[in-house]
């Protein structure tokens, strides 16, 4: 028998302390599964849910675009959201570390790292925006319902103040007959977000000032971030129970009040009637397929760092069916939610609910705004819409902030940068908070808008594709297979190893060249992008992509090998630390290498100077027992572990 303290010690906790079993406690572990689940929803469920799909669901056939979408979620998100969750699982690594599987591929985590740093500069923007109309919100009276303000044009017509047009001589005349006789007809709302948060500027060269409220806000959203995230996922992991449950908690209170307004029904029939001849269309396969991809957060990192906090015999097939279903079933929600809104005002207006429809930030903070200045208590509402929008935002910065800190965290690998990890975060923090003052500016609309549509589109396909080939195709598909089988207790479905290595690359490459052909320079309202700043997006996209081939060459150069095909092999051998990183997980073909080569990756690591002593006193070298390690799938294996 093996005492209490030689089996603590082996499971890397204090002698005394009750054995930690499948806990990583240097590196840290969720407190609990629903923690893991919450997180992995909030970084997935965005404000891409809310303000992106509706409209291409309406625009691409309604319910028919359903089918299409289905058929995407099953042969490409869901395999390839396991595939990322199985990949950081096995090794408790991140974004970087998980390449030691294949190191001359390492370039792809520095792609995915370039990735979450565009997205969570400009991403935490947005959500200072949100913070900004949250407290312009906390008022009797919403500022951008009437046309009686100082920032307001001639040109401007509200629907609750109809009165004040140009060039318009009859009072009362309604609003329909207004909107078709007045061509320039603007909304409060739109001259509120252009003319007063925004003050946007003539072009994306025309910096102007600083737009100090929206700094502000900037701050007050990183701040949120850091202290969420000061204590990594033991942290985050308690905040999320809120972030990402409340959401669903504002949007059925929206839902309730849409579809009891008039004209809901009629917003709901735009969103859902089917267009059966639109199946045929490619663009529709092309927009419903991307529409997963990005959704689902695939090649961002954040989905392999959160993965590898999880114990290692979690199923974490399970968790991406439950996470993946859990994203879509709240796109289709949100769409009831806003059409059932935009149908209303559609109605009040007397026009098409196709006349009002929008989606990116013309959605959120023009067209669901104004909807919303319509309803009884209206700041009420815009409250509850805005603080939704912040949870929806937070929850996606959590972990792109967390796949950035994990990833250096890992690389550097010591005790003391684990122990400085909250300075890392601040670190991070500060720099994204730099990095992010010139989309606060007049033209960073304009910017915010370029990172958007180039900093996170095609690269991604590129990443997600080359990933797929790396661990199929160069370590090996049985290889893999077999490692997830070691980690779950059963190898993956028969479906997802055909997904895997043929469908899911197969429609990725289809996005891809979907992407290239369906390309149109980018725009904003009425302004078009000049050249230089179109390569500076291509530059961008290419910035993360670049990282692939550049570090390939610097780890060929620096293999051994005599001929240039032997350091190619060199450098596609996996790492001889590559694998589960706890001792007690390294069964199979792992455990034919002696311990002593991988000390560097056990949990016997000291937690406490002060408990050296009793440690030293424990001869180690002739304990021999058995480990029963109980997987979250409900599998128990028995190890002999001797040390």
């Amino acid at each position: 028998m093996v005492d209490k303290s030689s089996e603590a010690m082996l499971n890397g906790a204090i002698p005394g302390e009750m054995v930690k079993k499948d806990e990583n406690l240097k590196r840290g572990n969720w407190s609990n599964q629903i923690e893991f689940i919450l997180t992995s929803v909030g970084y997935a469920v965005g404000l891409g849910n809310v303000w992106r799909f509706p409209y291409l669901c309406y625009r691409n056939g309604g319910g028919a675009f359903m089918f299409p979408y289905i058929i995407m979620l099953v042969f490409c998100g869901i395999p390839l959201f396991f595939l990322e969750l199985s990949f950081g699982q096995f090794t408790s690594q991140g974004c970087l570390g998980v390449w030691r599987v294949n190191p001359m591929f390492k370039g792809v985590g520095y792609g995915m790292m370039v990735v979450s740093t565009y997205i969570g500069i400009y991403y935490n923007v947005v959500i200072s925006i949100a913070f900004y109309y949250f407290f312009s919100s906390m008022t009797t009276l919403l500022p951008w319902s009437y046309c009686t303000n100082q920032w307001n044009k001639e040109d401007c017509s509200s629907m609750l103040n109809p009165n004040r047009t140009a060039n318009i001589s009859d009072l009362s005349r309604n609003i329909s007959t207004l909107l078709n006789q007045t061509a320039k007809r603007t909304s409060p709302s739109e001259e509120y977000w252009n003319y007063y948060v925004l003050r946007i500027s003539n072009g994306i060269g025309n910096f102007g000032e600083i737009r100090l409220p929206l700094l502000g806000c900037l701050v007050v959203a990183w701040v949120v971030v850091f202290l969420c995230l000061i204590k990594g996922v033991k942290s985050s992991g308690k905040v999320v129970y809120f972030t990402a449950t409340f959401p669903y908690v504002v949007l059925t209170i929206l839902f309730i009040r849409g579809i009891t307004l008039d004209g809901a029904v009629d917003g709901i029939k735009y969103y859902l009637t089917p267009q059966w001849d639109k199946i045929l269309d490619a663009k529709v396969w092309g927009d419903a397929a991307s529409q997963i991809f990005y959704s689902l957060g695939c090649a961002w990192g954040g989905l392999i760092t959160m993965a590898s906090y999880n114990k290692f015999h979690n199923n974490c097939y399970r968790d991406s069916i439950i996470i993946s279903i859990t994203n879509c079933a709240t796109s289709v929600y949100a769409g009831f939610v806003i059409f059932s809104i935009l149908g209303f005002m559609a109605a009040h207006l007397g026009v098409n609910v196709s006349e009002v429809a929008d989606h990116g930030p013309g959605l959120a903070f023009v067209a669901y705004p104004e909807a919303l200045t319509l309803l009884p208590i209206s700041p009420f509402w815009s409250l509850l819409f805005f603080f939704m929008l912040i949870l929806l935002g937070l929850g996606t910065q959590f972990c792109l902030l967390e796949t950035l800190v994990t990833a250096v965290v890992d690389e550097i690998g010591s005790d003391w940068i684990r122990r400085q990890k909250s300075y890392v975060t601040l670190a991070v923090a500060i720099i994204g908070f730099l990095l992010g003052i010139p989309l606060t500016t007049q033209a960073g609309i304009y910017w915010l808008l370029l990172m958007d549509n180039y900093a996170a589109s095609f690269s991604l396909v590129v990443i997600s594709c080359i990933m797929c080939i790396a661990i199929m195709y160069i370590y090996g598909h049985h290889n893999y297979f077999k490692d997830v089988q070691m980690m779950l207790g059963f190898p993956p479905p028969i479906f997802f190893q055909v997904c895997w290595r043929f469908v899911s690359p197969s429609i990725i490459f289809f996005i891809l060249i979907f992407t290239v052909v369906q390309y149109k320079p980018i725009s904003y309202n009425d302004y078009i992008y000049p050249s230089w700043a179109i390569i500076l997006g291509f530059l961008m996209a290419l910035s993360s992509v670049i990282c692939i081939p550049i570090y390939a060459i610097w780890k060929i150069c620096m293999s051994e090998g005599s001929t240039f095909w032997e350091r190619v092999k060199n450098a596609n051998k996996p790492s001889k630390d590559w694998g589960p990183t706890l001792l007690e997980h390294r069964t199979d073909r792992y455990a034919t290498v002696g311990s002593s080569s991988y000390e560097f990756s056990l949990e016997i690591q000291q937690l406490n100077p002060d408990k050296e002593r009793e440690k030293e006193q424990i001869p180690i070298e002739n304990i021999e027992h058995n480990l029963t390690i109980q997987g979250s799938n409900g599998s128990a294996r028995n190890q002999e572990l001797n040390v």
